[in-house]
C-alpha cells in the first residue's frame, strides 16, 4: 500500500514559521478539522519508563500554547509513572486526512492545581464520574467489575458536583524542539525544525 502525497497546494517553508510554531500549528490543526479528520487534537504520546523502556499510546491535546502541549491523566497511570521517572516527553500530531504532522518533545512538569481544576469543569459528568471509578493501568477481575465501580461513584455523587480526584490532573510538555512535516510527492517530504532556545526553523532532508 503507497499513498501519493501530491495533492497539498501549500508548499512548507521555514519562513512559514518566522511568527513562531502555534499560529502554523493552529492552521494545520483547523484544516485537519475541516477536512473532517477524526479526532484532530488527538496525539500520540512517548514516554520511557525507569528501566529505559519506552511506550507510546493515543490521548488527547486539552492545550496548547507557546509554553506547551498538555495532557490529562490519573497521577498513577502507566505514562503519569514514566513521567515521573524520565521527566520528558515526546508527542505526534498525525494528521493523515491531511498528509502532515507536527512533532513536539521536550521537559515534562505538572500544570497547576488551577488549570486542572479549569479543565475538570469543562469535562462532561460521565467523564468526570468514570476518572474516580479508574485506578487507571491497574489490573481490574473484569468489565462487569469496572461498571460496578462506575454505578458505585455515581450513586455517590448522586444530586451534587463532582470534585477533581487527588491524584488526576495535567502535564505539559514544554517544547524543546518542534518539528513540522508535510508529505510531498516521489517521498521527498518537507520538513522544518525548531530547536529552544532560539527556535530558528531549519529545512531538514527527508
Amino acid at each position: 500500500m503507497r499513498e501519493k502525497y501530491d495533492g497539498d497546494s501549500f508548499d512548507l517553508r521555514p519562513e512559514d514559521l518566522a511568527g513562531g510554531w502555534v499560529p502554523l500549528w493552529q492552521s494545520w490543526f483547523d484544516e485537519a478539522v475541516a477536512a473532517g479528520a477524526p479526532e484532530p487534537n488527538a496525539m500520540v504520546l512517548a514516554t520511557v519508563d525507569e528501566t529505559g523502556l519506552p511506550a507510546t499510546r493515543t490521548v488527547l491535546c486539552k492545550g496548547l500554547d507557546e509554553r506547551g502541549v498538555v495532557f490529562y491523566t490519573n497521577y498513577g497511570s502507566d505514562k503519569a509513572r514514566a513521567v515521573e521517572a524520565n521527566p520528558v516527553a515526546a508527542v505526534t500530531f498525525p494528521w493523515i486526512a491531511i498528509h502532515r504532522q507536527v512533532h513536539v518533545r521536550g521537559s515534562v512538569t505538572k500544570v497547576t492545581p488551577a488549570e486542572t481544576a479549569a479543565y475538570w469543569a469543562e469535562r462532561p459528568r460521565g467523564s468526570q464520574l468514570g476518572a474516580w471509578a479508574s485506578d487507571q493501568s491497574r489490573p481490574v477481575a473484569s468489565r462487569a467489575a469496572m461498571a460496578e465501580r462506575f454505578a458505585e461513584v455515581e450513586a455517590r455523587f448522586e444530586g451534587r458536583d463532582v470534585p477533581v480526584p487527588p491524584e488526576w490532573g495535567g502535564y505539559r510538555i514544554a517544547p524543546q524542539v518542534v518539528e513540522f512535516w508535510q508529505g510531498r510527492e516521489n517521498r521527498v517530504h518537507n520538513r522544518v525544525r525548531l530547536v529552544a532556545p532560539e527556535y530558528v526553523a531549519v529545512r531538514l532532508q527527508p
